[in-house]
């Protein structure tokens, strides 16, 4: 299987936001992961994101408890990627009738999550659309603040090297690969290989880890860029400059992505091109203060910035 082939053709999207931003170029700044209004002595940072076809795994196990979460850690990340510290989020759910229980859930959730991030949950917009919508959708926008002296560069140096941070799993991209290649000859609710004590479903549905932690040590440090490894996986490297990044010591990728590879007969490359197959986060820094950022946090050096215009990992070069 392929990500093309399951429905989600990575090139063609790129070329639609493309197409969109060049439709709007000149009307605001932005960074790779954040957009930037000039407020006086800060900046205004903003992102927004949903949490995509995971939701159809939620629903298919009624289980809506962690989406929220999902929703949340998608948008707040982009921000930290960004040195945008995030302050208040927004939410947006659409939906084709409504459904106390579920909505209950969905907002247990973004409260947990705003909770760990330290973000204000400050309302959202719950839209009843029964002729556009078939099931639910559930997105959100994240607003945070930012010096100057805050943002990071955005463009890795040949020299720096990467410090990466482990993924909780899956997250929240790649779901419709992932979705197509559990249920070829499983069903949702069909005990995880090797983890008797939780569904195929359940292990799909583990929440994005949310990477607000780190924004303190972050900007305390030399960080030169930063990327939240999401759709497109080991190439959102490539959206910290163009270089070649030698990734010698990556995370250990989860059970799930193994599952996936094996369930849909995935290739290694087309893994890696979709998933974060365990690493979630990754800054590059000068030599000394990665070695700092590993003391203060849970990362570890994983690799480091050369010259070049690829992404090297695990023998592939993306």
């Amino acid at each position: 299987m392929t990500y093309a082939g399951a429905g989600v053709d990575i090139d063609e999207s790129e070329a639609a936001v493309e197409a969109l931003a060049g439709a709007v170029a000149g009307l605001g700044d932005t960074t790779e992961y954040a957009g930037l209004v000039d407020i006086g002595e800060q900046y205004l940072g903003l992102a927004t994101d949903g949490v995509g076809t995971k939701l159809l795994v939620a629903e298919a196990l009624s289980d809506y408890s962690t989406i929220g979460i999902d929703c949340m850690a998608m948008n707040v990340n982009d921000l930290v990627a960004s040195g945008v510290e995030p302050v208040a989020f927004v939410d947006y759910l659409a939906v084709d009738e409504p459904d106390d229980s579920m909505t209950e859930e969905i907002g247990a959730g973004l409260a947990a999550a705003a909770e760990a991030a330290g973000v204000a949950l400050v309302g959202g917009e719950t839209a009843v659309l029964p002729e556009v919508i078939d099931g639910f959708d559930l997105a959100g926008t994240a607003a945070g603040l930012a010096s100057e002296d805050d943002l990071f560069d955005g463009e890795a140096e040949v020299g720096d090297t990467i410090v990466g941070f482990p993924s909780s799993g899956i997250h929240s991209n790649g779901l419709t690969l992932a979705r197509q290649a559990a249920t070829e000859s499983h069903a949702y609710t069909d005990p995880f290989p090797g983890e008797e004590a939780a569904s195929i479903g359940e292990v799909l549905l583990e929440p994005t880890r949310l990477y607000t932690y780190l924004l303190d040590d972050l900007r305390s440090l030399e960080t030169h860029a930063a990327a939240h490894v999401t759709g497109g996986g080991w190439t959102n490297l490539s959206r910290m400059g163009s270089f070649r990044y030698e990734i010698t010591d990556p995370f250990d990728a989860q059970p799930v992505f193994e599952f996936v590879q094996e369930a849909g007969n995935v290739s290694n490359e087309e893994m890696h091109r979709t998933f974060n197959m365990g690493t979630g986060f990754v800054a590059a820094l000068p030599e000394g203060d990665a070695e700092s950022l590993v003391e203060a946090t849970d990362g570890e050096l994983i690799g480091r910035v050369e010259a070049g215009d690829s992404v090297a990992v695990r023998g592939l070069e993306l």
